[in-house]
């Protein structure tokens, strides 16, 4: 798996395409951070039995895009009202659950992610690998090795995540700016009538 500062940096890089006004809110940079690193939540299951390679093992259903549409439209359904508004946020939580299992299908180690379970319960991985897989435990994770980890994201995901967040925030502005331009002209065309 990637580290879970990875997945959150991915989930607010791609948080930058939201709406300006659901940007300035605190609890939603929270839930799009939680959405982020939701997906490992199936590590708690190793306590109880079940084996890395199981539907709900690692990777397995939590890790599915089933899972990550099913995550949205719930967190979508208790935050705002409007259903317009609604389906806009689930897409969005969709992509930012979503990225988890496809940041982990380009780690170097596992047993691949199950995008399609339950329907299909077949592991994958992206043909190009260039992330290190990341320990479970935080332990392993803050030594030399883990380190080392940490710098390969920074390199092949941080890095574009940034650079994708910042063209995602200033195309929102652009966009917005044109928008009221037109909104002045037409304001401004009917003043003249």
């Amino acid at each position: 798996m990637a580290s879970a500062f990875t997945h959150a940096i991915v989930g607010v890089a791609l948080a930058q395409a939201a709406k300006p006004s659901w940007r300035s809110k605190w609890s939603f940079w929270c839930w799009i951070i939680f959405c982020s690193v939701l997906p490992d939540i199936d590590v708690i299951g190793f306590r109880f039995g079940i084996r890395y390679g199981d539907v709900w093992g690692h990777r397995g259903m939590t890790h599915s895009l089933l899972f990550a549409a099913i995550t949205g439209i719930v967190i979508s359904t208790f935050y705002l009202n409007s259903w317009y508004e609604r389906s806009k946020l689930a897409l969005l939580l969709f992509v930012v659950t979503a990225s988890h299992g496809l940041l982990d299908a380009l780690t170097n180690g596992g047993l691949g992610v199950a995008f399609f379970s339950p329907f299909n319960l077949k592991r994958y991985f992206f043909a190009w690998r260039p992330i290190w897989v990341s320990p479970l435990a935080a332990s392993r994770f803050f030594s030399a090795r883990g380190l080392a980890i940490l710098w390969t994201e920074i390199q092949w995901i941080w890095l574009p995540a940034l650079l994708t967040g910042a063209l995602l925030y200033a195309v929102g502005r652009w966009q917005r700016g044109r928008t009221q331009e037109n909104a002045k002209a037409g304001c401004a065309s009917v003043a003249r009538r």
